[in-house]
């Protein structure tokens, strides 16, 4: 399988993780690029990107607690420890 823009090498640990008893897919990536705009940008043209995204995007739902013309809901990371 090809590997899509998802492994970039601006992009790092990233994970999902679904909570089954309220059915909730929390995901994170690290980012340790210098043009997020542009990386990100990168990522969304990529086609196996798209295919994964084709795949999820029906399964996701928004919270409605999240910023106008937000799809994801930022978070601040509070607490890290390698």
């Amino acid at each position: 399988m090809a590997r899509s823009a998802q492994h970039d090498p601006a992009l790092q640990h990233s994970e999902l993780f679904h909570y089954l008893k309220d059915d909730l897919l929390f995901g994170y990536f690290e980012y340790h690029g210098t043009d997020y705009a542009a990386d990100m940008a990168r990522m969304a043209a990529d086609p196996k990107t798209q295919e994964w995204w084709a795949i999820m995007m029906p399964m996701q739902k928004p919270l409605e607690t999240r910023a106008p013309g937000e799809w994801w809901a930022n978070m601040e990371e509070v607490f890290h420890c390698d």
